[in-house]
């Protein structure tokens, strides 16, 4: 889902984001078309001196398409090389700000990843409103997470730092859509570049076989 697209959907227009059309001819990826090289490198947080490569998923939790590529992505990253450290990071210009600070201050409590199906799963399956600060803290209270401690975090200096340093990394790779997927500070690609969310895969595995001999 863009920017401009989303201001569609609460327009109540509808989503106005499809995929690309069918998956291109098998082959490999050509820049400009399947994926787009940064001229300005992004910043790269690695955590540790084994891993080498980063690769970030840009999403939002209200759109189907992130709710859709989720089971890939986390198929996906279960045969990463050791090499390779994988984020999610909530997308800056698309949805709330507080489903970005839901993922931020979930992951100070370290339970973020704990949470993230059902988060999904509640908007997208279950069709709750999970949209306001009300709605968030007793959506996180009723799967077992404190609430004083979530609204602390949810308050934190630490969140709202998370929150504008997103800003900036999706700023860097100039993302204008999700999901889409940052590899190593310099190319991003993404289903609509790609042409499936399972193209976008392939894709960023030739990205970063390219940043790994670079």
């Amino acid at each position: 889902m863009k920017r401009r697209e989303f201001s569609t959907r609460l327009a109540g227009a509808g989503l106005g984001f499809a995929l690309a059309g069918q998956a291109h001819a098998q082959g490999a990826p050509e820049e400009g078309k399947h994926y787009v090289r940064l001229q300005t490198a992004a910043p790269v947080t690695l955590p540790t001196p084994d891993k080498k490569i980063e690769v970030v998923e840009f999403f939002w939790y209200g759109c189907p398409h992130c709710f859709t590529f989720e089971p890939l992505i986390e198929a996906w990253t279960k045969r990463l090389a050791p090499d390779v450290t994988f984020r999610q990071l909530p997308f800056a210009f698309i949805g709330p700000v507080e489903h970005q600070k839901l993922f931020y201050a979930l992951e100070e409590l370290g339970q973020r990843e704990a949470l993230q199906r059902r988060i999904f799963n509640a908007i997208h399956v279950d069709r709750q409103r999970i949209n306001t600060e009300a709605e968030i803290t007793t959506f996180v209270a009723a799967n077992g997470v404190d609430r004083a401690k979530f609204t602390d975090a949810w308050k934190s200096f630490g969140v709202n730092t998370k929150i504008n340093r997103g800003k900036q990394l999706s700023n860097a790779y100039k993302i204008d859509g999700v999901p889409a997927l940052g590899i190593q500070g310099r190319y991003y690609t993404s289903a609509t570049l790609a042409g499936s969310h399972e193209r976008a895969l392939a894709v960023a595995n030739f990205l970063i076989d390219r940043a790994r001999k670079t």
